[in-house]
């Protein structure tokens, strides 16, 4: 057990010994992280900020404007007359603009059909669902106008009965029971969770360098002419591995919550057993590669043929939902889509019932890689004298 705690120390020393060490394991992670959520943690957070100009004094423009901002999916912002409205589109203050033009009521009253006018800066989604909602919303009032103007004869009966229905309708006395209760993870935290794994795993592979210098300096080669075991070896260098792992993740985690004041939307310990043992499957592949390249040079490889790759078919840079079925598929044997996905499932109020299988498929990946990794990691000539 000695021997094993002591190569392990080494290797801390030597990752993170120094002021380059800790630049790079300790100080790089934050300032990534950091980065990260400024940019990506506040997505999907703050409501679409929509203009609008009524110029209608009537019923029917105060009505619409109502039964818009009751979906709750948009933030409105009045502007005085269409002029304004047309520049703060231009300017982008707002996704879309809703121009609701004067005698609105009166011409549904009169059996018209007055036209809404929705101006964008280019078309997106808002302006689109804007458009359908805004025109539903004129359908509906058309009809009741119809149905009031058939009723009646006199222009002053009509308008009154038509401004009651419109404020017996904004009650909402028939309503419909709410199903979805928006248990689904914020947006962002995919992307957030994504890219960390993703920095992580560059980290985590960076061990590569150092078991390669080992075995360039023929270090490697003494330790196992040493009397000490090939496992405690193996063991020592994990191990060694694994503490820089989790002084890497308990800094990242604390900078996150306590400093930038970011919500994982999960237990904090829960995030951190998931990057734990993504960690150790991220240990696993780095030194079954680092026993299976030879040439020291061709170490850099690794991020281009291993991490982007994974990364992108584990659904680190977008929904897995996106992909053709055979990509979701081959997406099964990568440990980046089963960390995601344990996160996805404690931030949707999941327990540990349904939290089994990813952390067991990442157990069962990290197990097979570090034995592997164990068995093939040997002194080589052929690095010495590359």
């Amino acid at each position: 057990m000695d021997k094993i705690l002591t190569i392990a120390w080494n290797m801390v020393i030597r990752s993170i010994g120094t002021r380059k060490g800790v630049l790079i394991y300790i100080l790089l992670p934050c300032i990534v992280l950091a980065g990260i959520v400024s940019v990506t943690g506040t997505m999907g957070e703050n409501p679409t900020v929509v203009l609008y100009s009524n110029m209608d004094n009537g019923a029917a423009g105060k009505h619409l404007l109502t039964e818009l901002k009751n979906s709750g999916e948009y933030k409105f912002v009045e502007k005085t007359d269409e002029t304004a409205l047309r520049e703060g589109v231009v300017d982008q203050n707002g996704e879309a603009g809703i121009l609701i033009p004067a005698g609105f009521t009166s011409a549904l009253l009169a059996g018209e059909e007055p036209q809404i006018s929705v101006y964008e800066l280019k078309t997106n989604e808002t302006s689109v669902m804007i458009k359908l909602k805004a025109s539903a919303i004129a359908d509906e009032m058309q009809n009741t106008a119809a149905i009031i103007g058939a009723a009646n004869t006199g222009a002053s009966d009509t308008d009154t009965q038509f401004t009651t229905v419109m404020q017996k309708a904004e009650q909402h006395s028939v309503g419909s029971i709410r199903t979805d209760y928006n248990l689904y993870p914020r947006e962002g935290l995919g992307v957030v969770t994504g890219l960390t794994l993703m920095f992580l795993m560059s980290l985590v592979t960076s061990s590569v360098s150092l078991i390669m210098d080992d075995r360039k300096g023929r270090t490697m080669m003494r330790m196992f002419s040493a009397p000490v075991r090939s496992y405690e070896i193996a063991i020592g260098n994990f191990l060694g591995s694994f503490l820089v792992g989790m002084i890497q993740i308990v800094v990242v985690l604390a900078l996150g919550r306590w400093v930038l004041h970011y919500d994982y939307e999960v237990p904090i310990y829960l995030y951190f057993l998931v990057l734990a043992a993504f960690m150790l499957v991220s240990m696993g592949i780095a030194s079954t590669v680092a026993g299976l390249i030879r040439n020291p040079n061709n170490a850099g490889m690794l991020n281009s043929l291993i991490i982007t790759p994974t990364c992108m078919l584990g659904g680190c840079f977008w929904p897995l939902s996106i992909m053709p079925d055979y990509m979701q598929k081959a997406a099964n044997f990568v440990p980046q889509k089963w960390a995601i996905q344990a996160v996805d499932i404690a931030a949707t109020g999941g327990g540990w019932n349904e939290l089994w299988l990813p952390f067991a498929i990442l157990g069962l990946m990290a197990a097979v890689l570090l034995a592997i990794g164990s068995a093939i990691l040997r002194p080589s000539e052929a690095g010495i004298n590359a």
